[in-house]
């Protein structure tokens, strides 16, 4: 082979490429680079060895130490388990207003909802639970479908609109302007109207234009002074409290496209004890539980 050119100016050989005029120094890699890079290769041909490294067909390779991150996870379950044991028994055998008369249980029983709250739920009731928009707060006196213990304990169970047989919100909002139920022009009107129930000020052709629509087509889910149902979770029109917002455009976009929202079961996931825990918790952290109706407004333009 010819002998390769040496660099005038360091000594260093060169590779022979040249741009410009500048040459190209083969210049080699330092010494700790390179044993550090011999380190690693050895380093992981050890841990192929040692550790399940490689996937196949139908596993991997276990690895010498036969350690599993699986089965460590499941060990270490099984010791929470243990040590929970004697306060899910204690869950296990009391009733919701039991578990809140004793102060130690209570303190139990928020715990593990807290805990079970912050890895479930919280992704859309928010971290302390005041929601967002199409997520309802749980942190008010405002419950679609009550807010004792048990009707809480009861929706957590079953769920809304989840496909469980039992699941809350059989009543559905129908899809007016979607659907070609309404005219654009009425829901305009019943738009208003749904205003003016809310106390605030509304069109009055449009509010006496959309009494007779509202009574035909929502007094009978929402009742005649639009205060709604409790009991089959029928929204109350005249509050200040809105899932999907309280704007003329948010009431119109609920009366066109009819939105209903679904909120999983949770009986096949969690254990009853575990239900318990999170009604406790959320009844704990919610402001109360509204049982009374406002008066109903007397609906004209304003």
């Amino acid at each position: 082979m010819p002998e390769r050119e040496h660099d005038d100016h360091s000594g260093v050989e060169t590779t022979g490429h040249e741009w410009d005029g500048i040459k190209e120094l083969d210049t080699p890699l330092p010494r700790w680079w390179l044993w550090t890079w011999y380190a690693c290769i050895a380093w992981a041909v050890v841990y192929w060895v040692l550790m399940p490294a490689w996937p196949g067909i139908s596993g991997y390779t276990h690895g010498l130490l036969g350690k599993s991150d699986r089965a460590a996870v499941s060990v270490e379950l099984a010791k929470l388990n243990a040590v929970r044991g004697a306060g899910l028994v204690k869950l296990r055998g009391a009733s919701l207003e039991q578990i809140e008369a004793d102060p130690g249980l209570q303190t139990y029983a928020l715990q593990v909802g807290q805990s079970v709250f912050g890895d479930n739920c919280a992704t859309c009731h928010g971290a302390g639970g005041g929601g967002g928009k199409g997520y309802p707060n749980l942190r008010d006196d405002v419950w679609l479908w009550g807010g004792s213990p048990e009707d809480i304990q009861h929706t957590i169970t079953v769920g809304v609109r989840s496909g469980h047989p039992h699941a809350r919100g059989e009543a559905m909002m129908p899809a007016f302007g979607r659907d070609q139920m309404l005219t654009s022009a009425q829901i305009g009107d019943l738009t208003e109207y749904v205003v003016a129930l809310s106390h605030r000020r509304a069109d009055p052709a449009a509010v006496t234009r959309a009494r007779q629509t509202f009574a035909d087509q929502c007094a009978a889910c929402h009742g005649p002074a639009g205060t709604g149902d409790v009991k089959r979770g029928i929204p109350n029109l005249t509050d200040a409290d809105w899932l999907y917002g309280s704007d003329r455009e948010a009431i119109r976009g609920q009366i066109f496209n009819g939105r209903n929202g679904v909120m999983p079961t949770w009986e096949a996931r969690f254990s009853p004890e575990t239900i318990k825990a999170l009604a406790v918790y959320v009844h704990a952290n919610a402001a109360g539980d509204a049982t009374a109706r406002p008066p109903a407004p007397a609906v004209a333009g304003r």
